[in-house]
């Protein structure tokens, strides 16, 4: 089992930014694909931003440039540094893992994975 733990979001005004923290605890492994997925209601998930432990990153098309996603090997930490917030970045934010050297591999194309955290609001007014 491995537990995800998020902490961070909030509501922002647009510009501003905010970061994200996902602690994962349990039956980790130095093989891994971590990301961030978001989800508004009535839409689907969407990938924001997945990192292995191979040092390969993938971001999606509509944050390139503004977020950047970041790990913590020693602390099994995840982070999302999300600036020049948008009123259309506003989601439920979730970190999700994958462990195991095929995920690690496959990482830029992984969008499903085994394990996720509780989610947390992110708000951006205009």
């Amino acid at each position: 089992q491995v537990q995800m733990s998020q902490s961070g979001g909030g509501s922002v005004q647009a510009g501003e930014s905010l970061r994200l923290a996902c602690a994962a605890s349990g039956s980790t492994s130095s093989d891994y694909c971590m990301g961030w997925f978001r989800q508004v209601p009535g839409k689907d998930r969407e990938r924001v931003a997945v990192l292995s432990s191979k040092g390969t990153t993938a971001y999606a098309e509509f944050v390139q440039g503004r977020f950047t996603i970041s790990g913590d090997s020693a602390s099994n930490t995840l982070y999302l540094q999300m600036n020049s917030l948008k009123p259309e970045d506003t989601a439920m934010y979730y970190c999700a893992a994958d462990y195991g050297n095929v995920a690690a591999t496959l990482c830029q194309r992984r969008f499903g994975m085994h394990w996720w955290g509780q989610g947390t609001q992110v708000t951006v007014s205009s």
